[in-house]
């Protein structure tokens, strides 16, 4: 039988193990990621860096104290497959909700972080907005959109939508399809995948 004093000490010390599961955040409150891209800001001249490294531009909108960005960094993002595969085939860009930096959109208008945001109809946190390769010379945020990921995805579904850009999987199967074939074919490649871890 556990004592009060047992109970008491255990609940005092537990804070004291959760630093190693704690994230970097920044001055704004965002999450850090150290192979985030730390560019200028410029959504084309972005995309047309990524491209001429063969990669293809995320922009991810967070806000301070949103617990599913928390969860996308403490979960996802601890996961190196994942890292290691959006880090390879991916620049990413990260924006804050309701941030006042400039930022200049593929129209060439300059905005702040969170007009940027509605312009592109961004309403919660965490979104990322792909954009392949293929479009880096698209003069729109819409003709240069490739995929949205509205929200937290799980880390199947996170890495899914990964690759569904990066293999130009966008561009003649819906995400649905995509998603149920890459499942079959790890199943048949022998692995285990899990659409709920």
């Amino acid at each position: 039988m556990i004592s009060r004093r047992s109970l008491l000490a255990a609940t005092l010390l537990a804070p004291l193990a959760l630093p190693a599961l704690a994230q970097e955040v920044s001055d704004d409150g965002l999450h850090i990621q150290p192979w985030f891209y730390d560019g200028f800001l410029e959504m084309g001249a972005d995309l047309q860096d990524a491209a001429a490294e063969g990669k293809g531009l995320i922009v991810i909108f967070e806000q301070r104290g949103c617990p599913y960005c928390r969860e996308l960094h403490e979960v996802n993002y601890a996961i190196p497959e994942i890292t290691d595969y959006q880090a390879a085939h991916f620049l990413t860009v990260q924006l804050n909700l309701w941030g006042d930096r400039t930022v200049t959109d593929f129209d060439g208008e300059e905005l702040s972080e969170k007009e940027l945001a509605q312009k592109w109809l961004v309403n919660f946190t965490p979104t990322l907005v792909f954009f392949a390769a293929e479009n880096a010379e698209a003069t729109t945020q819409v003709e240069a959109e490739a995929f949205r990921m509205p929200g937290y995805f799980k880390p199947f579904h996170y890495a899914s939508g990964l690759e569904y850009v990066s293999t130009g999987g966008y561009m003649d199967t819906g995400f649905q399809r995509f998603t149920r074939a890459r499942f079959q074919r790890l199943e048949e490649e022998g692995k285990n995948p899990s659409l709920w871890d």
